[in-house]
């Protein structure tokens, strides 16, 4: 069939693409944002990109379209596909009907960690010898690219709680049935599409509506919002996770390193394995308890699970080191909510120590560009020794009340100019910058690099 995508260059839409392709589908997309990694991957697919949504990217007529949940209606492709009566269907729909089927699918929600860790154990199965097809919302280092087709029988999804398309406003998880499943953590998000934090928790019981009584659910010991979720009713076994040692936990932490670059995993309280990698911050290690947990379930010993992290190596846009110019470290993340801006600068101070942080924060989320988190953000950002908030034209709010909050020196730039001007000229050996956006940030990141080898 020809496939074509509105919306392909969204992660979790280029993912399957890709998957789309390998199905044996002729697939092609179109986008108004196409910017690496995505857009590079696909292209190196051999998947064709078109820009914008124009009605004449769906002609000749495609077999199906494939609708991203950014389209809305009034957009030009969306209303002729409607008009002219081509047969659609949302991406998570897709997947579920031609991928999912006869797997034993192992889905990871939770408001943060859902791309890493959905890495973490596509990779830990893999090394095991699974083989695992898999689904990831970004750009992994460990694998050529973001999706495959697998050649086993597990298939690891990153189970995401947004709509699925302006037709279905489910949550995309609903669709996949896990029999494993993750939820690693639980706050407001999303205020484009959630009315409050109750609403999502009912997105999550749908979830574990769909979770078999022989299944496993993988929650950690300290989220009061997921115990919430599965007092509503719960017919799946639940295993705890803690990064201390805990009464109700089967599987816990025993911290080698502050940094969380370094610990031990004790089941039951006996030692089992020892994971030392590249990753930092306790959210790392809370990822990798819940992965080895998913992976014991699916008959992963927890010593080759530990052994596999050990090698992992991570996800681009996570904590990526880009380039170090005349000794100035400069990383990207992918921070979209002031609990990610807060643990990943908390495991960069712990790594980094007395050693001069930057942060450069663009608020481009749909929820921190409506303001719903506005009051936490000088908060998150505490950690950093020097903060640029980046206040682009048509942001909903003013970011001065945020820089008057903060208790660390922070400053608002409204050019791109303004920050690379500042960074170039004040940074120094030894310094760590970190490009915090879930966007391209208008090519800040190679802009910025480029000034300080010219400097």
């Amino acid at each position: 069939m020809h496939l074509h995508i509105l919306g392909i260059c969204g992660t979790f839409m280029g993912s399957l693409a890709l998957l789309a392709r390998d199905l044996g589908h002729t697939v092609t997309g179109s986008d108004q944002n196409v910017y690496p990694p995505m857009s590079t991957q696909l292209e190196n697919a051999g998947i064709t990109l078109m820009q914008g949504y124009d009605r004449s990217h769906l002609q000749p007529h495609p077999d199906l379209v494939i609708v991203g949940n950014a389209m809305k209606r009034g957009i030009d492709g969306v209303e002729y596909m409607l008009n002219v009566g081509l047969p659609y269907v949302s991406g998570p729909q897709f997947l579920a009907d031609h991928v999912l089927q006869g797997k034993h699918v192992l889905g990871v929600a939770g408001t943060h960690g859902k791309t890493t860790t959905t890495t973490m154990l596509a990779w830990v199965l893999d090394q095991a010898g699974l083989e695992p097809g898999f689904l990831i919302g970004g750009v992994p280092l460990g694998f050529k690219e973001s999706a495959r087709l697998g050649g086993g029988k597990y298939f690891c999804v990153e189970a995401d709680e947004y709509d699925s398309a302006f037709f279905d406003k489910r949550s995309k998880f609903v669709h996949y049935h896990p029999k494993t499943a993750i939820l690693n953590n639980l706050e407001f998000d999303h205020a484009d599409i959630f009315d409050d934090l109750a609403a999502i928790q009912k997105q999550f019981h749908h979830l574990v509506r769909t979770i078999p009584s022989e299944g496993c659910i993988i929650a950690p010991v300290t989220e009061t919002h997921i115990d919430e979720v599965l007092e509503m009713g719960c017919w799946t076994p639940v295993v705890r996770t803690s990064l201390t040692a805990h009464a109700q936990a089967a599987l816990s932490a025993e911290q080698l390193q502050a940094d969380g670059s370094h610990f031990k995993v004790l089941q039951d309280g006996v030692v089992q394995g020892e994971v030392c990698w590249n990753m930092t911050g306790q959210h790392s290690v809370a990822n990798a308890l819940a992965t080895i947990a998913a992976a014991a379930h699916v008959g992963v010993s927890i010593e080759t699970a530990c052994a596999a992290l050990s090698n992992f190596g991570g996800v681009k846009r996570r904590m990526e080191l880009l380039d170090t110019v005349r000794g100035i470290e400069v990383y990207d993340d992918f921070a979209h909510h002031p609990t990610a801006i807060d643990t990943t600068l908390e495991g960069a101070r712990k790594r980094l120590g007395e050693r001069k942080l930057w942060a450069i924060i663009e608020p481009r989320s749909n929820t921190m560009r409506m303001g719903s988190h506005k009051d936490g953000l000088a908060h998150s950002a505490r950690l950093a020794d020097e903060v640029i908030w980046y206040q682009p034209e048509g942001l909903d709010w003013d970011l001065q009340p945020v820089v008057a909050a903060a208790p660390n020196k922070a400053k608002i730039a409204r050019t791109l100019d303004d920050i690379i001007h500042t960074v170039s000229q004040e940074a120094g050996e030894g310094d760590a910058v970190v490009i915090m956006s879930n966007g391209g940030f208008g090519g800040l990141h190679q802009k910025l690099l480029s000034a300080l080898k010219s400097a």
